[in-house]
């Protein structure tokens, strides 16, 4: 069908689809010569993609929206026909956080709402002794890690920008930098949370899904004048991440999947690390204790795999909560024409669904209405936008 793709990824498990996509044949039963490419950083990943170096990349939701917006960098208009990622990140925090943490809970210490309180109050005793701020982890300014801590941490109203520090470290490099003292925290998507609580340097404290139900996380993202030029090719990708999804989404095909994403090239952490990630199943804390969550991180399942242009919504709206964009009609139509259910349900030869999976779900705030953002955004005390 078409010369050789080059698509970028980053070593995290909500690539699966798209590893799983080329190692399984999925993607050459759809006619494509696909060579994966394993970055470090998305900041590399996001060049790569806007200059054309990748056809076609593993990218966080986010970026993609900031790319078509000019934010941050070039302004590159991107298209995402495939999710690749529903959810997926999980807080982890050291064993000293932890304890800290642990010694202020009043109340269900696995509510999102009850830690933030804690930590607002570790933020406050600390700042009273003159000790440096708490440091969180995070992977990009325009990463939905970002707006997960920051939420959680706002609900309780712990100002991200004044009360702690967020720095930004690539996904690899989250473990060593939480050895080494350099964060006393951080959120990042799987396999990392669980390496850093096997190696009994962190308590996973929040997955995720716990702050919002259901969050856009990665996206499979192509420029969009390249889409616009290579509709049969969009297509075949797209049909081949599903199929993927599929596959990987089946109990008896995960260890399978596992070990494919296991390969040194590919993530290159233990097979039975990434098992967990895609059962659910996490180990928690290193004294053995694990939890189980049925939404941890939706490859496939449960239509994770059509964009939803509300999702993207969201996005924009905690770009503007946070001042790295102004709220604008426009900037909402651009976020928004970013997700392309239509080209996914061209791809598989289908109209729209009859209805649209229930997003968020977020345990604080009002609901999210993308017609009115201003609305939402009002109802939060902390955060960086002005009306």
């Amino acid at each position: 069908m078409t010369g050789p793709l080059r698509i970028g990824f980053i070593p995290l498990v909500d690539a699966a689809a798209l590893i799983v996509a080329v190692d399984k044949g999925f993607a050459a039963a759809e006619g494509l010569d696909v060579t994966l490419v394993r970055e470090v950083s998305w900041s590399n990943v996001r060049d790569k993609l806007n200059i054309g170096l990748f056809d076609a990349a593993h990218l966080l939701a986010p970026v993609a929206i900031a790319s078509s917006l000019g934010l941050g960098h070039v302004k590159v208009p991107i298209a995402a026909p495939f999710n690749l990622g529903i959810n997926g990140n999980a807080i982890t925090v050291s064993p000293a956080l932890h304890a800290a943490l642990m010694a202020e809970v009043d109340g269900d210490r696995s509510d999102p709402l009850v830690t933030a309180k804690a930590l607002a109050r570790v933020v406050a005793s600390r700042r009273k002794a003159g000790a440096e701020p708490l440091t969180f982890g995070m992977t990009f300014p325009f990463s939905t890690h970002n707006y997960q801590l920051r939420f959680w941490m706002a609900a309780a109203g712990v100002d991200p920008d004044e009360d702690v520090r967020l720095v930004v470290l690539p996904p690899p490099y989250m473990v060593d930098s939480l050895a080494n003292g350099h964060v006393d925290a951080f959120c990042v998507g799987a396999p990392w949370n669980s390496v850093a609580v096997d190696l009994g340097i962190g308590h996973i404290l929040h997955f995720v899904s716990d702050i919002l139900e259901r969050a856009a996380e990665k996206v499979l993202a192509v420029r969009q004048a390249w889409a616009d030029k290579n509709p049969d090719v969009v297509a075949a990708l797209v049909r081949a991440a599903v199929k993927a999804a599929e596959f990987i989404e089946l109990p008896e095909n995960r260890t399978e999947a596992a070990r494919i994403l296991a390969q040194p090239e590919r993530i290159g952490v233990d097979a039975e690390v990434i098992q967990r990630t895609l059962t659910g199943r996490l180990k928690v804390s290193p004294d053995g204790t694990f939890r189980e969550s049925g939404r941890y991180l939706l490859v496939g399942r449960e239509g994770a795999g059509r964009p939803d242009p509300v999702q993207a919504a969201w996005l924009y709206a905690q770009m503007v909560r946070w001042g790295q964009t102004a709220l604008t009609p426009d900037g909402v139509k651009t976020a928004m024409s970013v997700f392309r259910p239509d080209l996914y349900d061209a791809a598989l030869g289908h109209g729209k669904p009859a209805e649209a999976p229930a997003p968020f779900g977020a345990f604080a705030g009002p609901a999210f209405d993308p017609d009115d953002i201003r609305g939402h955004l009002e109802a939060f005390e902390v955060g960086r936008w002005k009306a």
